[in-house]
């Protein structure tokens, strides 16, 4: 146990090592240049920790590995459930059932087609190419890591993922806004969008929560209907998040019962509770029981939890481990992202209109 006599000291000192860490990650996220960047916390977290981890790793003493484990395992999933005050049952309806729609098909095609690319065509292992598929189906980097503690997966595993959702993530930032400047504006026909539409269609494709903000405000002169559009469907994606991971613990009890073959070994069903947590902290914050203000602390604080987790995670990433994956991860990524391109384009517009 981590917090067992013998271990304690050496579990505490683990956490506050993760905590400065996360504590610069913040800082430098703060900073102009990286912030116009739209890079989070989480990300520059997790690039310091792989890089302590690939240059520093043996000069701490090893009785702290047990307090950055239980960064990356225990307060990942508390930080989760406090995830939940970021999003309300309201903003979900304010969008709308299309807005609905474009999320659900888009979650769920992603997740299942990368899944599917990464193992069957492009040869990755299953954890990889899940957790791969759910930081592009969901929400990024979060998502990759809520979907970790349902697979067991290990670390290495996590930082792959991550590292595809940034870039194809921030080069979705970049393209969105040309796209809709060069293309889509003025357009006629089928490939016209008007802004709603195109925030629809943002919010539904987009891989970080930071990056959708970021695709609006990149536009000239962008109306505030596509902004709140954006923000509104993918804050729906992110609450989807809960159910995915549920029907994932029930699919992969399934298929290890199914592994078993005659055995008839017990199903044993994997619940991630904390999903479930995390639907009654949205439900609880949809009540606007708290004042905004102490719900913006807590977001605040949850950030940082986020980045301590992320970073932890960096630490158990050792480029060793990479050897034999080559240009697969990339692959899928990439498969994906033209995925959420063109094909979120075309289900925005069969199921929106606009």
């Amino acid at each position: 146990m981590p917090f067992s006599p013998e271990k304690r000291k050496g579990t505490i000192s683990g956490i506050i090592f993760v905590a400065i860490f996360a504590a610069a990650a913040t800082y430098i996220a703060g900073l102009a240049p990286v912030k116009a960047l739209g890079l989070s916390p989480l990300v520059i977290g997790i690039v310091m920790g792989i890089f302590y981890a690939n240059t520093l790793h043996n000069q701490t003493p090893v009785a702290w590995q047990s307090g950055i484990t239980f960064s990356a395992k225990k307060i990942l999933r508390f930080a989760i459930v406090l995830y939940g005050f970021r999003i309300t049952f309201q903003q979900i309806a304010e969008v709308g059932m299309d807005g609905f729609l474009v999320s659900l098909i888009m979650l769920s095609s992603t997740l299942i087609l990368g899944s599917w690319l990464g193992t069957k065509i492009f040869g990755m292992d299953k954890d990889t190419s899940i957790l791969t598929a759910s930081g592009a189906s969901v929400c990024g980097a979060a998502a990759v890591l809520a979907t970790e503690p349902v697979l067991k997966a290990q670390e290495h595993k996590t930082a792959i993922a991550v590292s595809m959702v940034v870039l194809f993530g921030t080069i979705s930032m970049f393209l969105y806004p040309v796209m809709y400047e060069a293309i889509i504006k003025d357009a006629v026909g089928f490939l016209h969008m008007d802004p709603r539409t195109f925030g629809i269609y943002v919010g539904g494709t987009i891989h970080e929560v930071a990056q959708v903000v970021a695709v609006p405000a990149s536009v000239p002169g962008s109306p505030t209907e596509m902004a709140n559009a954006a923000v509104i469907v993918k804050m729906t994606r992110v609450i989807m998040i809960a159910p995915m991971l549920i029907i994932l613990g029930l699919y992969l009890a399934w298929d290890a019962k199914k592994a078993g073959g005659s055995r008839n070994e017990k199903m044993k069903l994997v619940i991630p509770w904390f999903a479930v947590y995390f639907i009654m902290v949205a439900g609880f914050n949809s009540f606007h029981l708290i004042p905004q203000n102490i719900v913006n602390l807590i977001n605040e604080i949850d950030t940082f939890l986020l980045t301590m987790a992320m970073t932890a995670l960096g630490m158990g990433t050792i480029f060793a481990k990479f050897k034999g994956l080559g240009l697969a991860p990339v692959y899928t990524a990439l498969s994906m992202f033209v995925w959420l391109v063109v094909g979120g384009f075309i289900v925005t517009k069969v199921v929106v209109g606009g």
